[in-house]
Parts: structure tokens; sequence; C-alpha cells
């Protein structure tokens, strides 16, 4: 089996941390710290990616990328 990378989103709540994957839809994990919420969400891709082989569904190939945009703050005109 090789590895491969899926793209996970990490989005802070009020009192914990959640995570999705926008290649597979409907996997998702929360945790209390942005570490645990990683563990999670690898835990809950590969639950995810199991359940879609024994129910002869295809698992999506990794197509979303992510990346962080630094933008000034513009001033209310």
């Amino acid at each position: 089996m090789s590895a491969v990378k899926y793209t996970v989103v990490i989005e802070k709540a009020s009192s914990n941390f959640a995570a999705y994957v926008p290649d597979l839809p409907g996997c998702v994990a929360t945790g209390d710290t942005e570490e645990q919420t990683l563990e999670e969400i690898r835990e809950a891709i590969g639950f995810h990616i199991e359940s879609l082989q024994e129910h002869g569904e295809p698992v999506p190939e990794p197509r979303t990328t992510a990346t962080a945009v630094e933008v000034g703050v513009m001033a209310a005109g």
C-alpha cells in the first residue's frame, strides 16, 4: 500500500478544534487541541477509506491543495 496525502482543514471553534477533508466528504473529526484533532482526523481518514473499500466504492484521489495567504488589513472606508 502506498501513502497518499489528503488536505485537511482545521478550524478553531469556541471550545475545541474541528477538521474535515475536502476530498473525502463526510470525513470529519474534533479534538481539544490542534494536535489531538490531527490525530483524530488521521484515524478518521483511515476508517473512511476502509469503509469505502468494504462497500465497493471508489476511493477519491487527493485533489485539493491549500495555502495561507497573508493580506494587509484595509481600513473601512
